[in-house]
């Protein structure tokens, strides 16, 4: 067991590495969109499946809440929230439209719409991704593997690049803590 647990740590510590010494611009990039859009009081709008949606959630509520600062509350929802709305659209229309329905309904032009998917090819974020960028939403996508077709529908697109879910997770996690503090940093 003491090995299994080494070997977690390594392979996360060695991937968050791998991150550290790749280019950083995207990762800037993503908290200058989200900044801006809530300067000109736009909103955060954050969609993702499974640990993705866990993520979505609480990048949300560092936002609204608080991160580490003392400073206003900030625009941002989860569209993974409200499991009414979730299943009524995944019942009614299909489950690849619970995100994109919800950016007809609330996103508007200068919003952000922020897709997080360890694989690059949810076909909901992707689509929601689509439909943002055609309604003027600044896109952000935040994947694993080679990004895929979400990588591939936003216009700042952070990877982290391995296969192993829990890893990506881990430093998706570790990245929207960085996007929270800079964000942070420009309202305080």
């Amino acid at each position: 067991m003491n090995e299994i647990v080494r070997a977690a740590l390594e392979e996360t510590i060695a991937l968050h590495q791998r991150v550290k010494d790749a280019d950083a611009q995207p990762i800037v990039n993503a908290a200058a969109a989200i900044v801006e859009a809530l300067k000109r009081g736009g909103t955060l709008l954050m969609f993702g499946n499974g640990g993705s949606a866990s993520d979505a959630q609480h990048m949300a509520a560092e936002l609204v809440g608080r991160f580490q600062r003392e400073r206003r509350a900030l625009a941002a929802i989860a569209l993974t929230a409200d499991t009414s709305v979730v299943t009524a659209i995944a019942n009614d229309e299909a489950f690849d439209r619970v995100f994109t329905r919800q950016i007809e309904a609330v996103g508007r032009s200068g919003d952000v719409a922020f897709g997080v998917s360890t694989s690059g090819a949810s076909a909901n974020v992707v689509a929601a991704l689509q439909a943002a960028r055609a309604r003027g939403l600044q896109t952000i996508a935040l994947t694993g593997r080679d990004g895929g077709a979400a990588g591939r529908a936003a216009a700042i697109h952070i990877n982290v690049p391995s296969h192993v879910t829990a890893r990506v997770q881990e430093v998706h996690r570790t990245i929207l803590h960085i996007i929270c503090d800079l964000v942070e940093r420009a309202f305080t």
